[in-house]
């Protein structure tokens, strides 16, 4: 429910009583992922989405329902095609749907609706919810909130500057067993600092055994940022994919007559700099992109030896291919080693036989997209690939 927040913390604020219907796990094409929710008020209003309009009407009476009687309860929609008039997934995929009320007289009721200020103001938390288990432990939450999130360039390691999580506390519970609250307290935050949703299977007692329980972990964070080195055409195409992408885009370039709030309306943050020198003063973190468009060895080479060795998603760098194999060797003679190099995207962006800003930026933001979420770039004409797909959690070392 933490995709809607904005919109479900007005309705907090306003004293409505709704249901959310939450996407709590997915099987096959499933359409839209674990988070993803539908929401519908006393007066029948509804906004968000769960399945791209293929159950959304059947979603639409179970919040009704659940609204009325006050009884959380799990559905589970799947292909049929035995009849027409069926509920279920064109797609072929299987989701799992949590509907809860959210009533004035709901225990959870604060703690989701600190939930939904938190997210609504990019902040970074956490709300779990228990899915399948005992029917007295259905409809309560507990939150989690983050820290300083993002990973800074620099950080020494110093225990005195680390993430203390044992002592962030938690907010509201799930009652049953006391140590409950703290496995899951602990599950939430690991999520939260990998940025995922999902569900995590914990015994009642808060133990790896015993009576399972399922429970949902939604996590909200801050935008990731992308940082677009060199101010020219290209670039301002770029800015608007990146937005469009969901990113936080900053525009650095060491020109100032270049980098300008006119030429980049859409950017949310330009920086004069050289960028070598912004890339080492600002904070990035694993969900972080770095375009290089300068293609001039002066300013591509100090960034790219320090991009490199940075726990960032993306380095790309745009250039002919002659440029880059003559930055690689520049690259080489200042000590970036091969290792380091096969983390570099350059030639910029995907094949597409791109040739305008606008068609490059395309390239590059379907190159981000691909690295993400472990995608191939080919057609899917043709190709027995799943559709939807999400590359390995992994975390980027630093030599």
């Amino acid at each position: 429910m933490l995709d809607i927040a904005e919109e479900l913390h007005r309705w907090v604020e306003q004293g409505r009583d709704f249901a959310v219907a939450t996407v709590v796990a997915v099987g096959g094409s499933a359409p839209r992922q674990p988070g993803a929710a539908l929401a519908v008020d006393a007066d029948g209003t509804a906004i968000g989405s769960v399945s791209g309009g293929c159950v959304e009407g059947a979603v639409y009476e179970l919040c009704q329902q659940v609204l009325e009687d006050g009884r959380p309860v799990l559905e589970t929609f799947g292909y049929s095609d035995e009849d027409a008039f069926a509920v279920g997934l064109t797609c072929g995929g299987v989701i799992d749907i949590l509907v809860a009320p959210v009533r004035a007289d709901d225990a959870a009721r604060p703690v989701l609706a600190a939930a939904l200020a938190a997210a609504s103001r990019g902040e970074a938390a956490a709300v779990a919810r228990i899915t399948s288990g005992p029917e007295e432990l259905m409809g309560r939450a507990l939150l989690v909130r983050g820290g300083s999130a993002p990973v800074a360039h620099g950080d020494s390691g110093d225990p005195e500057n680390a993430w203390d999580l044992e002592n962030r506390a938690h907010e509201g519970g799930l009652g049953g067993h006391p140590e409950l609250d703290r496995t899951v307290a602990g599950e939430a935050r690991a999520m939260l600092d990998a940025g995922r949703t999902g569900t995590v299977e914990i015994g009642a007692d808060g133990s790896r055994c015993g009576r399972p329980l399922t429970v949902l972990v939604e996590s909200s964070v801050p935008p990731p940022r992308m940082i677009v080195f060199g101010a020219i055409d290209f670039a301002s195409a770029l800015v608007r994919a990146g937005k469009f992408l969901g990113y936080r885009v900053t525009v650095c370039d060491a020109r100032p007559v270049f980098a300008t709030a006119t030429r980049f309306p859409d950017a949310d943050e330009i920086v004069v700099r050289w960028p070598h020198e912004y890339l080492a003063d600002t904070e990035v973190d694993s969900r972080t992109v770095l375009c290089v468009l300068t293609h001039d060895a002066k300013f591509d080479v100090p960034l790219l030896r320090l991009a490199l060795r940075l726990p960032v998603a993306y380095v790309g760098a745009m250039g002919s291919r002659r440029t880059h194999l003559d930055r690689n060797a520049r690259l080489r003679e200042v000590g970036v080693t091969d290792l380091e190099l096969t983390r570099l995207h350059s030639p910029i962006g995907l094949d597409l036989g791109a040739r305008t800003p606008e068609e490059t930026a395309l390239s590059i933001a379907a190159e981000i997209v691909a690295s993400r979420r472990g995608g191939t770039g080919l057609s899917l004409t043709g190709a027995h690939t799943p559709i939807h797909h999400d590359a390995p959690h992994r975390i980027n070392s630093v030599a």
